[in-house]
């Protein structure tokens, strides 16, 4: 199916919570068209201070837009609690976001002792979703959309080890793990969402090839310097937009769409183009490692998922 930003529809008197959304990312453009279809979007970030950026960026396009603030650090799980327990009094989420994430750092270990894109891009909001699952369910008809990625490709198996232990660490190969895990956790969360009769569907997005800064703060932890700066223009010489990067995941948060389906850029190798829904790779369907991850995961950040059976 064909799909822009015209097939938007109205999203008055719904609750959006959007995760990472740092001003002019894929997450800002997202919380910025959900805004200016009237919903009521939760700016959730590591940073009080760049939420403030992001919501004024946002107010100057839609003036009066109905903006909330939450902070939380997914890479700590403790911050996650503390994020869910203050969003309680946001009352029923109509859709969550999952967008936040780090790419290809250097070894680093959080607070819980885990590597640290594992930890921000799949256990922390793994969290995230289940702490929020009742409010989701509340809404009578949520959606729950994680932001993949094009590099769940170069995985060669699933992240099911013991999360805490030590091994060899190679960046790009642990990014893609945590890609797929996103795929994994979409597709077991869909799965136990009809078993158990609730009505929240699971989709997933990637953005194709976005010119964003994550590539750049995963190597050098800033996008300031010399090198930043090179890596930086490089990235986005050859990449489409971060509004762009965002259709997809807009699509699969508001099209008439099944759970369990992904979007992606319909151009060549998925890289940029109109939104359509794409195929993943074999690994992202195994239901076993969709199953093994989902109860690692638990175990993980000890949370046994409400209402779901």
């Amino acid at each position: 199916m064909s799909w822009s930003l015209a097939d938007m529809p109205d999203l008055t008197a719904r609750t959006a919570v959007v995760t990472g959304t740092t001003l002019g990312g894929i997450g800002f453009h997202t919380a910025l068209e959900l805004a200016r279809r009237g919903a009521r979007v939760v700016l959730a970030g590591r940073s009080l201070d760049k939420i403030d950026d992001s919501a004024g960026a946002i107010l100057e396009e839609v003036p009066g837009a109905d903006l909330e603030r939450l902070v939380v650090d997914l890479a700590d799980l403790s911050s996650v609690r503390q994020a869910a327990e203050a969003a309680v009094g946001l009352g029923p989420v109509d859709l969550l976001v999952n967008n936040a994430g780090i790419m290809a750092p250097p070894l680093r270990r959080t607070p819980d002792g885990l590597e640290s894109q594992m930890a921000t891009n799949h256990f922390g909001p793994f969290l995230f979703t289940g702490l929020l699952f009742p409010q989701l369910t509340a809404a009578g008809d949520a959606r729950v959309v994680t932001v993949s990625s094009q590099m769940h490709r170069v995985a060669r198996s699933a992240p099911l080890a013991d999360p805490r232990a030590s091994r060899p660490y190679s960046r790009w190969p642990v990014y893609g793990q945590t890609k797929l895990a996103n795929l994994l956790f979409t597709f077991e969360l869909e799965r136990r969402c009809r078993r158990a009769g609730v009505h929240v569907r699971a989709l997933a997005a990637h953005p194709g090839l976005a010119g964003t800064h994550l590539a750049v703060n995963g190597q050098f932890g800033t996008t300031r310097g010399r090198r930043a700066s090179i890596l930086d223009a490089a990235v986005k010489a050859v990449s489409q937009s971060a509004a762009s990067g965002a259709l997809p995941t807009l699509m699969a948060a508001t099209a008439d769409l099944p759970g369990g389906t992904y979007c992606g850029p319909s151009g060549p190798a998925q890289a940029a183009g109109p939104p359509r829904v794409v195929g993943m790779s074999p690994l992202a369907r195994d239901e076993v490692a969709q199953r093994r991850l989902w109860d690692i995961s638990e175990e993980t950040v000890s949370l046994r998922w409400p209402a779901m059976g």
